[in-house]
């Protein structure tokens, strides 16, 4: 971990294991280069043209990495980058994180689209470093380099069998730190998803006080005879007959019901050194069928003796649920008619310095030049301006003292009293504008009372229609003072149509804001003790709306809301 412990919470949480009622996976038909490209294939295809791009699945693997720890392995996670033509490096994503482990198969998958008549340069850091905080929001700054590899994605694909071997290198000299294994394989598009259930009985105890933590991990074999890590299930503790939390498998993953996977049931150990308890392979119509006729099958492990035997345990695996179902796209909801409405709640508090000063937050540069709200606000709203038909945004003030002499921790920024919507990106920053004249800062710093307006619209549109989903954009420079409050308002809210995208800006430290964002797989818990439904908050630095797709397919399918035409189907 570039120390001497690893962070054993992050190694026990569940990858991949899709949206229908587990971690977050992120399959191609979500990510948001997938939506596009979709949009563009379509069109190509309905009109009897080839698509201009190949949709491929990027899947890692290491081997001999160097290790960067004292007392024990490093923490190895890959961060993928797409090199531009002006050299610039731009990020596509990261790995999980493995912990105690020089040796790692990846779970997390990369999904990008492969051009014939376009050299696409992709450069690979391997890094490591972890202290119980989200992937995504590690700043690669403080992590332990372990050294980077680059090839062209022709490359890969032209390989036998698709797999290409980096040498990893470091330093100026080009210290060998590693391999590093990329597997390609090209996706197959399909909204066809199986929602499992499972649970085991019988397993052997590894624990000498307690007993075993036992976890599964589901692989792909691929016909050179190799497995291919598509998911892995929580830890669940001190437990010899466990019920894993329902996973998720698109077919994407799992390629057709004959593919066979191989399902390994391992004990948990802090020290990356997992004992097997089983192993099992089965295509998903077999897995189709234990469900169906209610029976476990056997793990086995390999013979002791004889390495090409296997020895059969009494340790079994059953499946409790298998459902097929249909998984529609960020797309498909949006080309159908589902709206996104955009709100804005800006921090008047008296932390972003005097607005008449050059160094204040909120200072309006005469040349025009945008201060960081101005910059927030656009950024983020004109993304999703195009997703609302009438473009009437709410938009709201906090933490400021208006023209009645009161502090208000949730005021119209237009002004008006009954009305609190203005009309399109201009609107907002006219108000805004506008309100930095009329309205004190003052403090403390609140999110509960502007999270219960949002819920409150959020909460009237659905009584009537459910074809709208509402963001909620937060600005702030600082930590709030109501955390409880403010996580009472969101665990409410989190049954309704809404996500709560909070941008910080300044210099202050928000890692205490980052509680909110539920993405270490905790949700967020009440003063009463109820837990959020789903995770609906994303806090983030300036621009970047990446979950927002992810929460509201969450909601749709948690509550089993189809797009128009999937309606439409049903009735006819």
């Amino acid at each position: 971990m570039g120390g001497c412990f690893s962070d054993v919470r992050g190694g026990m949480e569940a990858v991949g294991v899709g949206r229908g009622g587990g971690t977050a996976a992120q399959p191609p038909p979500e990510a948001a280069q997938g939506e596009a490209s979709d949009a563009v294939d379509h069109y190509f295809r309905s009109r009897g043209l080839r698509g201009l791009y190949v949709p491929l699945e990027l899947s890692l693997s290491a081997s001999k990495l160097r290790n960067l720890d004292i007392l024990s392995k490093s923490d190895p996670m890959v961060v993928l980058y797409a090199k531009k033509q002006d050299g610039r490096l731009e990020e596509i994503g990261r790995t999980e994180v493995i912990l105690n482990s020089l040796n790692p198969s990846w779970i997390t998958k990369f999904f990008i689209n492969y051009q014939f008549e376009i050299v696409q340069p992709l450069v690979y850091d391997v890094d490591t470093k972890y202290h119980s905080t989200p992937v995504k929001m590690l700043k690669l700054s403080e992590q332990d380099y372990v050294g980077e590899a680059s090839c062209v994605l022709s490359e890969i694909v032209t390989k036998f069998e698709r797999s290409l071997a980096l040498k990893l290198q470091s330093g100026p000299a080009g210290t060998f730190s590693g391999s590093l294994m990329v597997h390609a394989e090209e996706t197959v598009a399909s909204r066809t998803a199986v929602e499992l259930i499972f649970r085991c009985s019988n397993l052997e105890n590894k624990d000498l006080f307690s007993k075993s933590d036992p976890f599964l991990r589901i692989s792909r074999i691929v016909e050179s005879g190799a497995s291919i890590p598509i998911c892995k299930t929580e830890v669940i503790n001190d437990n010899l007959n466990p019920i894993w939390k329902p996973v998720t498998l698109m077919t994407q993953q799992f390629g057709s019901k004959e593919n066979p996977l191989m399902i390994e049931c391992f004990d948990f150990n802090a020290n990356g050194k997992h004992d097997l308890l089983g192993k099992f392979q089965a295509s998903v119509a077999e897995i189709e069928r234990l469900s169906r006729e209610k029976i476990g099958a056997n793990f086995y492990v390999p013979s002791s003796i004889r390495h090409d035997n296997t020895k059969m345990l009494k340790g079994q695996i059953f499946v409790d649920k298998f459902v097929e179902k249909t998984l529609y796209s960020f797309l498909d909801y949006i080309s159908s008619g589902f709206e996104l409405n955009f709100m804005v709640a800006i921090d008047f508090t008296a932390s972003n310095g005097d607005p008449r000063m050059p160094q204040s937050l909120h200072y309006i540069d005469p040349s025009g030049r945008l201060n960081s709200y101005q910059q927030a606000i656009v950024g983020v709203g004109e993304v999703l301006q195009f997703y609302d038909s009438d473009r009437h945004f709410p938009a709201w003030g906090f933490g400021g003292r208006t023209i009645d002499g009161s502090v208000s921790h949730c005021f119209n920024l237009n002004g008006m009293a009954s009305e609190c919507e203005v009309v399109g990106i201009e609107g907002i920053m006219s108000a805004y504008s506008s309100a930095l004249h009329s309205v004190s800062l003052a403090g403390p710093t609140l999110f509960g009372p502007v999270i219960n307006k949002a819920a409150e619209i959020a909460s009237r549109s659905l009584a009537v229609i459910q074809n709208k989903y509402f963001i909620l954009l937060i600005i702030t420079d600082g930590v709030i003072t109501d955390t409880q409050e403010t996580k009472d308002a969101i665990v409410r809210a989190s049954d309704l149509p809404l996500s709560i995208l909070i941008v910080g800006v300044g210099t202050a430290d928000f890692k205490d804001m980052e509680i909110l964002d539920a993405d270490n797989g905790k949700r967020l818990e009440s003063s009463t003790g109820r837990v959020a439904t789903r995770d609906i908050v994303q806090f983030v630095p300036m621009r970047e709306v990446q979950e927002l797709p992810g929460q509201f397919l969450t909601y749709m399918r948690s509550r089993d809301i189809k797009p128009q035409f999937a309606r439409c189907g049903e009735t006819s």
